[in-house]
C-alpha cells in the first residue's frame, strides 16, 4: 500500500472546512491522506485548538508585524519539515506571496465562496446579492500569484433566493464548501488530472467516491 501523502492545512479562523476535511479523511473519502500539520497566523485562531483536540500537530506562526516574504518562509519552513505534498487554505486570511506559491506548483488549494471568476476577494456572498444573481456557490482552485485566480478544480453552486441575506445564503454555500473541497482534495492526490490552459480535465476514474452533505 502506498505512504499516505501529507497535507498542510493553512487557516485563521474557525476551520469549519479544515473540519470537513479531517473527517472525511477519517472516513477514508479520500485515500491515501493524512493531515500533516495545521498551522494558523493567529493565536486565537479556534481552528487551532480544534486541532490539537484532534490530537494533530498544530503550531501558530504569527505574522503581525512581519513582511509577507519574512513570514512565508517560516511557513514552507514548517512545511517542508512535515513533508507535506499539497498546502489547502481553509479560511488563510493573508495573501500568499509569489515566493511561497513558487514553493509548491499547482499544490496550494483556495476554496472561495463564489463562482469565480465572479466575485473575487472579500465577501464574495455579498457581492453576489449586491450584483442581483439567482445562482451562486464555491469554487476549489489552484493558487497563483494572483487573487483567487488559479484554475479551477470544482465548483459547486447554490440557488440565491429572494429572502436571503448575506448569513443565509453563506450559510448554504459553506455546506457545498464541506463537500467541494475534499473532492478537490482526492482529484489532486490520485493525480487523475491535466490542466490544459486553465482548464483542470479529469481522465475517467475507476471508482467515484460520494461525499455525504456535512452534519
Amino acid at each position: 500500500m502506498p505512504e499516505a501523502k501529507n497535507i498542510g492545512i493553512l487557516l485563521s479562523g474557525r476551520g469549519s472546512n479544515f473540519v470537513a476535511i479531517a473527517d472525511n479523511i477519517d472516513a477514508g473519502r479520500i485515500p491515501g491522506a493524512r493531515i500533516g500539520v495545521v498551522i494558523s497566523n493567529r493565536p486565537e485562531a479556534p481552528g487551532i485548538e480544534i486541532a490539537r483536540r484532534r490530537g494533530l500537530d498544530a503550531r501558530v506562526i504569527p505574522s503581525k508585524g512581519k513582511q509577507r516574504e519574512e513570514h512565508d518562509r517560516e511557513v514552507v519552513a514548517v512545511l517542508r519539515e512535515k513533508q507535506v505534498e499539497l498546502v489547502c487554505l481553509a479560511g488563510y486570511m493573508r495573501l500568499l506571496s509569489a515566493w511561497f506559491v513558487q514553493q509548491f506548483p499547482n499544490r496550494v488549494l483556495n476554496i472561495h465562496p463564489a463562482l469565480l471568476p465572479s466575485f473575487p476577494g472579500l465577501e464574495g456572498q455579498k457581492q453576489a446579492l449586491e450584483y442581483g444573481v439567482k445562482v451562486s456557490g464555491c469554487t476549489v482552485h489552484f493558487v497563483d500569484e494572483q487573487l483567487d485566480h488559479g484554475a479551477i478544480i470544482v465548483q459547486k453552486t447554490v440557488p440565491v433566493y429572494d429572502s436571503d441575506d448575506e448569513h443565509t445564503l453563506a450559510d448554504r454555500i459553506l455546506e457545498q464548501e464541506h463537500i467541494a473541497y475534499s473532492e478537490a482534495i482526492k482529484i489532486v492526490l490520485e493525480g487523475n488530472y491535466e490542466i490544459v490552459g486553465r482548464r483542470v480535465v479529469r481522465r475517467p476514474a475507476l471508482k467515484e467516491v460520494a461525499f455525504p452533505p456535512a452534519m
